[in-house]
């Protein structure tokens, strides 16, 4: 929105999991949106995910660094094309890393949680750089199940960023995709972190909502950039 009431705060939705609103300025969601769409392009561009079962995935995905397929990681588009999967951008990894400390401070340091609102796990963490990227396009209809991140070897936070239309982020708890939850309205610019303790949580879009994206963007949808340190053999 143009004009808040109350200006949206930082929330700690649980230990280790913090939603920033507005991290990202106009201009860097234009910028990032402008990459985004250099990505989606063949070969290695965006793609229908099919699960093993035989269904497929409502939103859309581009991977780089590392390409995403139920439920591995492989250096080709080895579900699409079999062109090899797009490089990760050095930049895109700063972004990240900046991402982490700004939602959860810098490693091994802790905050009152009454106070900045949030508290660092670095338990198993690493100074490993950024590699992996999924980005997902949602249309109005679009919806993600309740999973979890767990296809990686690295324990560091997972960082996601909104662009476009506002979404619905369901966030849940590390045993099962039932609640407890919370429901996390994620707007354009909006920044989630989540790792430590929420690391492997259960998380899902219900629902997007159409026609809310900031009008300059110029985009119709959502896109949805989460960025990961794989650990992955070879990396």
């Amino acid at each position: 929105m143009d004009a808040e009431l109350f200006p949206r705060e930082r929330v700690e939705v649980a230990p280790g999991a913090v939603h920033v609103p507005d991290w990202l300025s106009a201009d860097r969601q234009r910028a990032l949106l402008d990459a985004c769409r250099e990505w989606a392009r063949p070969p290695a561009g965006l793609r229908t995910v099919r699960t093993p079962g035989g269904g497929t995935m409502t939103a859309r995905q581009v991977c780089l660094g590392w390409h995403w397929y139920p439920y591995a990681y492989a250096r080709t588009v080895v579900d699409g094309d079999g062109a090899p999967v797009k490089p990760f951008p050095e930049w895109l990894g700063d972004l990240g890393r900046r991402a982490v400390t700004d939602a959860l401070g810098p490693p091994g340091t802790s905050h009152d949680t009454e106070g900045a609102g949030t508290s660092r796990d670095t338990e198993g963490a690493s100074t490993a750089p950024y590699d992996i990227a999924l980005i997902n396009f949602y249309d109005g209809d679009a919806r993600m199940g309740m999973h979890r991140d767990a296809d990686e070897r690295s324990p560091d936070p997972v960082v996601s960023l909104s662009l476009g239309d506002t979404c619905v982020f369901r966030f849940g708890n590390t045993e099962n995709r039932a609640k407890p939850y919370t429901d996390v309205e994620l707007r354009s610019g909006d920044l989630f972190v989540f790792g430590g303790p929420a690391r492997l949580a259960f998380h899902g879009v219900p629902r997007v909502c159409p026609g809310t994206a900031p009008p300059g963007l110029g985009l119709t949808g959502r896109l949805n950039v989460t960025l990961r340190v794989g650990g992955l053999p070879g990396a």
